[in-house]
C-alpha cells in the first residue's frame, strides 16, 4: 500500500513538471502569435488550454483521492496539499498565456503591438521561459534553492513590467489601443512570473515545512 501510495506521489509530481512543459509551450507560441499576427497560433494555443486544465484537474483528483485513502502525515501530506496549489498557479499561468494568445487574434492579422514595443515584449516571454523551465526542475528535484532562485528570474520580469510603463508614460505616440494592448501584454508576463514564485514558495514549504525566511537562509539572496 505504500508503495502504491508513493507511486501516486511520484505520478503527481510528473504530472506537474508535465504542465510546465505544456504552459512552456503555450506561452512560445502565444508570443508568436502576438509578435507575427499569426491568428491560427493564436487560436491554436486558446484551444490547447483546454489540455492544460483537463491535467489540472487529473491531479487534483488524484490527490482528493490519496487524501481520501491514505490520510498521509508529514511530508507526505504536505506534498498532496500543495500539488493541489500549484497545478492551480500552473494552471493560471495558461491562463495568462491563453490571454496573450487572444490579444493577438484580436489584432490579428495586424500587430498589438507597435515595432518599438516588440523587443520589451520578446525580452519579458523569454524571461517567462526561463521562469517556468525553472519551475518544472524545482518541482522534479524539490531542490529549495532551485525554488529560491526562481524569485531572482523573477526580479527580471518586474524590471520590464516597469520599462513598458516608462515606454508608455515617455511620448508615447501609438494611439490608445496600442497602449491598453501593450499594459495588458506587461501585466499578463508579469502575473506569469507571479504565479511562478507562488509555485517556489510552496517548494520551499513542501521541502522545509516552513515558508523561507532570510534567518533561515531561503530568501532571494541566499546563496
Amino acid at each position: 500500500m505504500r508503495d502504491a501510495f508513493h507511486e501516486d506521489l511520484d505520478k503527481i509530481s510528473d504530472q506537474l513538471v508535465t504542465m510546465t512543459t505544456m504552459v512552456a509551450t503555450a506561452l512560445e507560441r502565444a508570443t508568436t502569435a502576438l509578435i507575427e499576427g499569426d491568428r491560427t497560433v493564436a487560436e491554436s494555443v486558446i484551444a490547447a488550454d483546454d489540455d492544460i486544465d483537463t491535467l489540472r484537474r487529473e491531479i487534483d483528483d488524484l490527490a482528493v483521492d490519496l487524501l481520501a485513502r491514505q490520510q498521509p502525515v508529514a511530508t507526505d501530506l504536505r506534498m498532496v496539499v500543495t500539488a493541489m496549489h500549484m497545478s492551480s498557479d500552473i494552471e493560471r499561468m495558461g491562463d495568462l498565456a491563453r490571454h496573450i494568445a487572444k490579444v493577438a487574434r484580436m489584432a490579428a492579422p495586424n500587430l498589438a503591438i507597435p515595432d518599438d514595443m516588440r523587443p520589451i515584449i520578446a525580452e519579458m516571454a523569454a524571461v517567462g521561459q526561463r521562469l517556468v523551465k525553472a519551475t518544472g526542475d524545482a518541482i522534479s528535484s524539490k531542490d529549495v534553492y532551485a525554488a529560491v532562485e526562481i524569485g531572482r528570474i523573477d526580479d527580471a520580469m518586474d524590471e520590464l513590467h516597469k520599462k513598458v510603463f516608462t515606454t508608455l508614460l515617455d511620448n508615447w505616440q501609438h494611439g490608445m489601443e496600442a497602449g491598453v494592448n501593450a499594459t495588458l501584454l506587461s501585466r499578463y508576463y508579469e502575473r506569469f512570473g507571479d504565479h511562478a514564485v507562488a509555485v517556489a514558495d510552496r517548494i520551499v514549504y513542501l521541502v522545509t515545512g516552513r515558508y523561507g525566511n532570510p534567518d533561515e537562509g531561503l530568501s532571494r539572496d541566499a546563496h
